[in-house]
């Protein structure tokens, strides 16, 4: 048993029919078109989640840089009631 039931020969009778029908150029032309939709399907994908990664980034950052703020105005507060 192949995939839901066609056993492999059935597949490949199917693809002789398809092969004959349109030829190995255009069935070449196919592959290479999906192919690179794929490829292209990935790029994007791979932009996107490094787009993600540079605002999580972005975000720490910001909350280290006012983590730094806070701290340096309780710093000065304490000096201030030292005195």
């Amino acid at each position: 048993m192949g995939l839901g039931g066609i056993s492999i020969w059935q597949l490949l009778i199917v693809l002789a029919i398809i092969i004959l029908i349109f030829g190995t150029k255009k069935f070449k032309n196919i592959g290479s078109d999906l192919g690179g939709a794929v490829k292209g399907f990935k790029k994007a994908m791979s932009d996107e989640e490094k787009a993600a990664a540079a605002e999580d980034q972005k975000q720490i950052k910001q909350e280290d840089a006012d983590f730094a703020d806070a701290n340096k105005a309780e710093v000065k507060e304490e000096q201030k009631s030292d005195k």
